[in-house]
């Protein structure tokens, strides 16, 4: 039986969680434990701290199908310091972006922003942009293309219709656009929560 099962190049499942192919190998981005493997070191991912790390420990599908392919253009709205982002980067974009991938970190917050930039310091392929995510056309000028692949983390109100607009502004025809939903900035509109998950699964 195998020891772990391989969900892409830089992402693979081990005794219960998850594991990204460091790409800047001696360095945790936020404590995290890392391990070698004979010339090839690997960083752990908390699934309880990143709801993308979540979602491919939790899915019914299959794990591999939900992540984007090393060398892709991806967009992260909603990024906060980096943590998840980075994970990203191992796979998408690898040591030194030899995938020649790239990711569009957007957050609101300069604090974390400040964070986030001096992570992509040694992380090249990562964009940090400073900016509103419910205004997609912010983001769409740091884009020379449609994205391969999205992710919304947003916590605010008409989360999926801004989801709907994002993904039509910035997701190329047949990418993956996937949101991860805070029904506790939901619950003010008429409607209430299953309204609002009717409307993302739309």
């Amino acid at each position: 039986m195998a020891r772990y099962v391989s969900l892409g190049w830089g992402i693979r499942k081990e005794r219960g969680g998850l594991w990204t192919r460091n790409a800047v190998r001696g360095t945790s981005v936020r404590g995290e434990r890392r391990k070698r493997d004979g010339r090839v070191e690997w960083r752990k991912w908390n699934s309880h701290r990143s709801k993308v790390a979540a979602m491919l420990m939790r899915t019914k599908s299959d794990p591999s199908t939900l992540i984007p392919e090393p060398g892709s253009l991806c967009v992260y709205l909603g990024a906060s310091s980096g943590s998840t982002v980075s994970h990203l980067h191992d796979h998408v974009c690898g040591a030194g972006n030899h995938h020649d991938g790239k990711i569009i970190a957007v957050d609101i917050s300069s604090r974390m922003m400040r964070d986030l930039v001096i992570m992509c310091e040694t992380r090249p392929g990562i964009i940090p942009v400073l900016a509103d995510a419910r205004h997609p056309l912010s983001v769409a000028q740091y884009l020379q293309r449609k994205s391969d692949w999205l992710f919304q983390d947003l916590s605010m109100p008409d989360q999926a219709k801004s989801f709907i607009e994002s993904t039509s502004k910035l997701l190329t025809e047949g990418g993956l656009g996937i949101i991860s939903i805070k029904a506790a900035s939901e619950r003010w509109a008429p409607g209430g929560d299953e309204q609002h998950f009717d409307e993302s699964e739309s």
